[in-house]
């Protein structure tokens, strides 16, 4: 099978394309950003990198056509971003995915979009079923312009079903592991990873009670295979994650025993690190069940396995990066 994944060049592509390579199946990564996490497979002969972007329609178009299915997870993601310059995230995470539903639409291609659990906004009423209800901030909060985007890329993608082109929705609930992110930026967990490794207080925000789901990259790309796979999951929403829920406070407090060294917690006001452009969720919190009737896949790896391998692996790359 030949599968193209945009933005197969980042951390949830880069491992879904060592899924396929090592199923023996041909894969297009379309991808305009770093190389770093894909280094391993450049020159494979079943490999095939074009360094572009989806905002390019004939670009997509050509690889499009050459695709069995095609994974769209290229977006743009990251509070920095939301905060930053929510054009950018609008234009990308809707104009973008457009072009995508266009080209796999046109040639008749499969189609599986990576979509996310910020979709929900901050609706109290946890566990979240795929069905549940959607409870955003005001549009004068840019932080809300992420879930707005993933939103409307949805409709685009459930619109496109009803024309029949068949799409499968993901919903991935804070994904982790080897190659997440730069250190200090992006999700919570890296973060918290640059504080630790250089010995410094993990600053969490508020205090600390919010919570999260954090899933494992293997258990996330082993439900996104079967997503392009089964025929059952055409045409559905599927949330993507594992229903252990950890504090942030609590989640800091794992990260520093793991890791060892002298860290300790310091607690910092929101408005300190992301301005007043930023409100937080109390709670998120997936139904699975989906994922597991329909994927037949659960996320049996423990937090404290995952942040291990994930804390291995970002002090080896800084071992590398410090090679001569």
């Amino acid at each position: 099978m030949r599968v193209l994944i945009t933005g197969g060049a980042g951390f949830v592509g880069s491992h879904l394309a060592d899924a396929f390579i090592a199923r023996g199946d041909e894969v297009i990564v379309l991808d305009s950003g770093s190389q770093a996490k894909i280094r391993p497979l450049l020159g494979h002969p079943r490999f095939h990198l074009v360094v572009d972007s989806v905002m390019n329609p004939e670009i997509v178009d050509g690889v499009a056509a050459q695709a069995d299915v095609i994974y769209h997870l290229a977006g743009v993601v990251g509070v920095e971003h939301y905060v930053a310059d929510p054009y950018h995230v609008l234009n990308v995470n809707v104009n973008g995915t457009q072009n995508v539903l266009r080209a796999a639409y046109k040639h008749g291609r499969r189609m599986v979009f990576s979509s996310t659990s910020e979709v929900y906004g901050r609706n109290p009423a946890v566990p979240w079923a795929e069905d549940a209800d959607r409870v955003l901030g005001p549009t004068s909060i840019d932080r809300w312009c992420y879930a707005t985007s993933k939103a409307a890329a949805e409709h685009f993608c459930l619109a496109y079903r009803r024309l029949g082109l068949p799409i499968t929705i993901l919903r991935y609930f804070n994904v982790y592991g080897p190659r997440l992110d730069r250190l200090d930026v992006g999700r919570v967990i890296t973060i918290f990873l640059g504080q630790l490794l250089r010995g410094e207080p993990l600053t969490v925000i508020g205090d600390g009670s919010q919570t999260r789901c954090f899933t494992f990259i293997d258990d996330a790309v082993r439900a996104t295979v079967a997503a392009g796979l089964l025929s059952g999951a055409e045409g559905q929403l599927i949330n993507i994650g594992t229903q252990e829920e950890t504090s942030m406070v609590r989640l800091a407090e794992i990260m520093i025993a793991l890791g060892g060294g002298t860290s300790t917690l310091r607690f910092v006001p929101q408005e300190t690190v992301y301005g007043e452009s930023y409100e937080d969720v109390p709670r998120r919190v997936p139904d699975v069940s989906r994922m597991e009737r329909i994927l037949g896949v659960r996320a049996t790896t423990p937090l404290t396995e995952g942040l291990v391998r994930t804390i291995a692996w970002f002090r080896g790359g800084r071992a590398r990066a410090a090679q001569p």
